[in-house]
């Protein structure tokens, strides 16, 4: 059996992180989101699976390559234009020909999740298993209607509230026969102007065959679709690893909790850490630091003296210059903070905090969030940015300015100051 992994989408609502990387390759808690997908398909027993890759495809070739260091065997195929999952897996045809495992590489996954729907498809005889999860809010997820003995009965998407047959999400794994091929090619394009997967699995179900449902616990499974959706990610993936420290700790430096170090890191004196926190290789952190719960800093992060970050993605490269707060963000690779730059995350009315996404303004539903950054964002000394707002890749910030919106990538935002210097006037003797 092999795995097909869909990895052709943008990600377009978690600019401006995909910008500059496909989603699949952001990285929660030190590892990208594509790689949770792939142990979840190692520890069920596969050993080959077929990426399809559109957007920025070949960074995703060159990070994961034939497979090797991940114990697998991997090949890749290219979805010429991003028609829908359906499509998508349509494109994987001539590189399977027998039963397969069909994954969305952009949702984070247990190691046991693959295997559960696997195990479902072999006992259960059937010709082909979705994998469902229970879920708070139906009205945003494809709910599956079950029939008895947990048989796939019709696939909604998107119910309006109240009108949903169960609150039973679409997981994001399958397990086919060949025979699916067959179906992509009957379906029409949707409303969406896509070819729906899930239009081939409900042509299968309404033609009498054996579409079983493997429910996943809610735990094995997250979905990661907006901006904010990576700070929980990053925490989820957190809660779950093995942690260890091999780097450097120098005395007087207190580690709390569940702390992962890498062996080339080096944490300074006077540094407080309250985990779950991970930190890679080669970052250097303190003197007289707080980095608190949720927090992963990248390769080559350096944060500078008596700077606090709390439950934040910091990725590889970037620099956060001294007295500098950093609460509830995601921030790119290779910024560089300036001394004193803050990032507020707690709207002064204490209400929701809202934040652009595909050019609408979003309830995020938290109280808490800071700020999202592209890559290579520069800001001045005593720069300060208001929570929710967005700064595209390369833009750079003049010192005491106050982001209160989003700005756009590759701009220069400066204060205007107007002087007034004249030579002083001394009491004579």
């Amino acid at each position: 059996m092999k795995a097909v992994l869909l990895a052709a989408g943008e990600g377009v609502r978690l600019q401006p992180i995909t910008s500059t990387r496909p989603k699949h390759l952001i990285k929660v808690a030190g590892k990208p989101i594509l790689q949770y997908c792939l142990d979840s398909v190692k520890n069920a027993g596969i050993t080959e699976a077929v990426i399809v890759t559109h957007y920025m495809g070949e960074a995703i070739k060159a990070y994961f390559g034939d497979g090797r260091n991940q114990g697998l065997k991997i090949s890749y195929v290219e979805q010429k234009q991003v028609l829908g999952t359906g499509n998508a897996a349509s494109v994987a045809e001539p590189y399977v020909n027998d039963e397969f495992v069909l994954i969305y590489g952009d949702l984070l996954f247990s190691p046991d999740a693959v295997k559960q729907a696997v195990d479902a498809y072999k006992k259960g005889k059937a010709d082909a298993v979705m994998a469902v999860v229970p879920v708070d809010k139906p009205e945003s997820y494809g709910i599956i209607e079950l029939s008895e003995g947990k048989k796939v009965k019709r696939i909604v998407e998107k119910p309006a509230a109240g009108k949903e047959p169960s609150n039973l999400a679409n997981a994001g794994v399958y397990v086919f026969s060949t025979q699916v091929f067959e179906k992509l090619r009957q379906i029409k394009k949707s409303v969406r102007g896509e070819w729906e997967l899930t239009d081939a699995l409900t042509m299968l179900a309404t033609e009498g065959k054996t579409v079983l449902a493997a429910e996943l616990s809610k735990d094995d499974w997250f979905d990661v679709g907006r901006p904010w959706d990576l700070l929980d990610a990053n925490v989820w993936a957190l809660k779950r690893m093995k942690h260890e420290i091999l780097g450097t700790i120098e005395q007087g430096a207190h580690l709390i909790g569940p702390v992962t170090v890498a062996e080339s890191a080096h944490i300074r004196s006077g540094v407080y850490i309250e985990g779950p926190v991970f930190i890679d290789e080669e970052a250097d952190v303190g003197p007289n630091c707080y980095i608190r719960a949720g927090t992963s800093l990248g390769r080559k992060v350096r944060v500078g003296n008596a700077v606090e970050i709390k439950n934040s993605v910091i990725m590889d490269g970037t620099h956060v210059g001294h007295l500098s707060y950093v609460g509830d963000s995601v921030i790119g690779e290779k910024c560089n903070f300036g001394a004193g730059t803050i990032t507020a995350n707690l709207r002064f009315d204490d209400g929701k905090i809202k934040m652009m996404v595909k050019d609408k303004l979003v309830d995020t539903g938290r109280r808490k969030l800071g700020v999202v950054f592209g890559d290579n964002v520069k800001t001045g000394i005593k720069s300060l940015f208001m929570p929710g707002v967005k700064v595209g890749a390369n833009t750079w910030v003049g010192a005491n300015f106050m982001v209160t919106r989003d700005l756009p990538a590759d701009t220069i935002a400066t204060l205007k100051q107007e002087e007034d210097i004249q030579p002083r006037k001394r009491k004579q003797p």
